[in-house]
């Protein structure tokens, strides 16, 4: 009897489990107000990756490369005869600053778009990383008329940038479509359907084109007139450039305001905006260091050209190409990085540039030093060998496939021109930048190539 009651216990004990489970289950599976708990799921094993490292992993660790080694290999490289007869070229070790290999590198060279690490270290030595290119709308001088003012921001999405467009752009534009909804949103709150629309560009002042530009550029479409107000870096739909970047943004803005509800007048002209001015809406590009970013890994002429100004500006200079160079001389002195350098605009386009090797390697170690992270985005925006920007298509060949991944370079390209600078680590991981330079080329695919290998052996050493 009492091994019936034991049993019946323990039946009851088990049933009564068997229950809270049934009933706790129930709870978790139609309780509307709780998530269940996620299953956790087996992970697979890792797989280990095989990189460069950190872009700025380390400056001074490892050991330098044999000096007599690396000279023998870069000696006859850079003599090779698709290079021309005017030739130079640097390799620095970033930690000391000595030079580990020296080819005639105080020779002042046509440097092309390795003038854009001149400006991006200009821009970011004063401006900042972190300031951002305001596109706005302010009240005008008369009752019922508004202004559109040009900040300085080339990269300004106009109405033909679908929003898929511009999602996929780094650093993301500032959209002038956005500028046009904000804007009238704030006319309709103040009651106003109706306004006279003029646009205002003289925050850039003087000539439109540089010294040293070829009359071609602007046609072919390597870079559009330089203007402080303008979208889509001054293209338009068939890929040409407006002759007047500011005037065509002005009158697309003055159709997007008319898709928003907002009468405008006819007459969409220019005019100054008062300081004081009433703003009514705005709109911001990224910020600085990813619009440098941008600019050396795609070679931005247009957006070179408005971080110049804006370095001239942030100075207190004429915001013109003749107070470019100017900033560029006062930012690079500060920085102990401007003996050899002579600029003429912050594109490369100008066939007056001159540029030492040695200088553009001062500077790139300038950038890489741990005493200057305000600088850092220099590096970071570097295309990489084989694999961003214009360095995609390099590195295939046989003499530079081992470069792949490990070099990171600004190119440079004219008619004639060829140069490479940048970084890379050497075998024991000790950081160097480089400078190799032509500006009499016999053969530029050849060049390219002949570039290409130097680079390679540098990353090798």
């Amino acid at each position: 009897m009492v091994r019936r009651e034991r049993w019946m216990v323990v039946a009851t004990l088990a049933l009564l489990q068997i229950f809270v489970v049934l009933a706790g289950t129930y709870l978790i599976t139609h309780d509307a107000d709780r998530t269940p708990a996620p299953v956790a799921s087996p992970k697979p094993a890792p797989i280990p990756l095989v990189t460069a490292g950190p872009v700025l992993a380390a400056v001074g660790g490892g050991a330098l490369p044999a000096k007599g080694t690396l000279t023998t290999r870069l000696t006859a490289a850079m003599g090779d005869p698709a290079l021309g007869g005017s030739v130079a070229g640097i390799v620095l070790d970033v930690a000391t600053g000595t030079p580990v290999y020296d080819g005639r590198s105080g020779t002042a060279i046509t440097p092309a778009s390795t003038t854009k690490l001149v400006t991006a270290l200009t821009v970011l030595g004063t401006v900042g990383p972190d300031a951002r290119l305001a596109t706005r709308v302010v009240r005008g001088a008369s009752a019922g008329s508004i202004v559109l003012v040009g900040g300085g921001d080339p990269t300004l999405a106009g109405p033909r940038t679908s929003a898929a467009e511009q999602e996929e752009t780094y650093p993301r534009p500032a959209s002038l479509a956005r500028l046009a909804s904000n804007t009238a949103k704030a006319l309709k709150t103040a009651k106003l359907t109706s306004v006279d629309l003029s646009y205002d560009s003289s925050l850039f002042t003087g000539p439109r084109t540089a010294p040293g530009w070829k009359p071609t550029y602007i046609p072919e479409g390597s870079v559009a007139p330089v203007a402080a107000l303008m979208m889509d870096e001054g293209r338009a739909a068939n890929g040409a450039r407006f002759p007047d970047p500011a005037q065509a943004t002005a009158d697309a803005f003055a159709t997007l305001l008319r898709k928003n509800g907002i009468k405008v007048g006819k007459g969409v002209g220019s005019a100054k905006a008062a300081p004081t001015a009433q703003e009514l809406a705005r709109v911001e590009s990224g910020p600085i260091y990813a619009l440098v970013e941008r600019m050396l890994t795609h070679s931005d002429n247009d957006l070179a050209e408005a971080l110049a100004r804006q370095s001239a500006i942030k100075e207190g200079l004429p915001h013109t190409f003749q107070g470019v160079p100017t900033a560029v001389g006062r930012v690079l002195t500060r920085l102990g990085v401007s003996d050899g350098v002579e600029v003429h605009d912050g594109s490369g386009l100008s066939i007056k540039n001159r540029i030492a090797p040695t200088a553009l390697a001062h500077i790139l170690a300038v950038a890489a030093s741990p005493a200057h992270p305000e600088l850092h985005s220099l590096i970071s925006g570097l295309p990489i060998a084989h694999f961003t920007g214009t360095l995609h298509n390099r590195y295939e060949k046989s003499d530079s496939k081992a470069g792949a991944g490990l070099v990171r370079a600004k190119t440079g390209t004219l008619n004639g021109v060829n140069t490479l600078a940048g970084i890379a680590y050497t075998s024991e991981g000790r950081l160097l930048t480089f400078a190799f330079m032509a500006d009499q080329v016999a053969n530029p695919p050849e060049a390219i190539t002949a570039l290409d290998k130097m680079a390679t052996i540098v990353s090798q050493s």
